[in-house]
């Protein structure tokens, strides 16, 4: 049995749930019969630490006593964004012994300080990746996945996308019924692919402040298979189809159409994960009206088909795995 050590490193400041989430999905995931993580962490002086929320984390060892892992985690938090020279030299130094490097949230910050992101696809929480991209460009910041692999750099955006990173990386090692038995314990609503945006349609647009776009906008959101046209959309908030479109980008910043678009392939993706339904049943529950409409759809926004979605991340059957 294969045995891989996860260290994950502590400061001052450190956001408690980008260091807990992932460890805990390694711990779900160590409680399967023939998987091994050994987990650690490690603080610069081996003292205890106090996190973003005012909880105190005690570390296993000082950093330089800390064993070389397999998977270095290194969280964000509030502490980022104070100049961290002790970190990042250690950072800078010890990094590259590790198989995979892991970031989570603005620990991506930490990395591109100790110079470990150059030339490397990244991510982080979306309030920072333009801060990121700006005072590190030699780093290909993508501010839309909630994580993003790059050989074996791995980056993730905020909180708990370091849980779907988490668990594409026990995939990785051990599986995807694992992976998904321990997303189930962990009441995780879905195991997200990494190309997932970070935010959902709802989220990445703004909510109107005119109550009769509001409306819309949750009509959308109920009835992805209705006629959601312009012109339609424009008659239920009573307004010209060209007030309406103005207004709606004016008061969300985006347009009617993008809106949609975005509702019906949510819509459509947790109907493939959730339930057995037919494809085709799908695509006009979603608003698509054919099977290779909701394809068009797919392989645009998320570079697969529906049938490998479906295949890649459906909720299967509960199984007799225990962690």
């Amino acid at each position: 049995m294969t045995q891989r050590t996860v260290l994950a490193v502590l400061f001052d400041g450190v956001q408690s749930l980008d260091v807990t989430g992932p460890m805990e999905v390694f711990a779900g995931a160590s409680r399967a019969p023939g998987v091994a993580y050994d987990l650690r962490t490690a603080s610069l002086d081996g003292g205890p630490v106090r996190t973003s929320s005012g909880l105190t984390l005690v570390p296993d060892s000082s950093l330089a006593e800390a064993p070389v892992p397999h998977t270095l985690l290194v969280p964000g938090g509030h502490g980022t964004r104070d100049s961290q020279p002790e970190l990042t030299a250690w950072l800078r130094a010890r990094a590259g012994q590790a198989e995979r490097l892991v970031s989570v949230c603005t620990g991506a910050l930490l990395l591109a300080d100790a110079g470990l992101l150059d030339g490397h696809r990244v991510t982080t929480h979306w309030n920072y990746c333009e801060q990121l991209a700006r005072d590190h460009p030699a780093a290909h910041v993508d501010p839309d996945p909630i994580f993003v692999r790059d050989g074996r750099l791995a980056t993730s955006a905020g909180v708990t996308a370091g849980i779907d990173l988490a668990l594409a990386l026990v995939e990785e090692d051990h599986g995807r019924d694992l992976a998904l038995t321990i997303a189930r314990h962990l009441v995780v609503f879905l195991r997200r692919p990494g190309n997932q945006a970070q935010f959902s349609a709802q989220l990445s647009a703004q909510t109107a402040q005119r109550e009769p776009l509001r409306e819309v906008q949750h009509w959308i959101v109920q009835h992805p298979d209705a006629d959601l046209g312009v012109d339609a959309l424009a008659a239920r908030a009573r307004l010209s189809p060209r007030h309406f479109a103005r207004a709606f980008r004016a008061e969300t910043g985006t347009t009617p159409g993008r809106y949609v678009d975005r509702v019906r392939l949510e819509h459509a993706r947790r109907l493939l994960e959730d339930t057995s339904d037919s494809v085709e049943r799908i695509a006009g529950a979603s608003g698509y009206g054919t099977p290779e409409a909701m394809r068009r759809a797919f392989v645009k926004a998320l570079a697969t088909a529906p049938a490998e979605y479906r295949r890649r991340f459906r909720t299967p059957m509960p199984s007799t795995t225990t962690i």
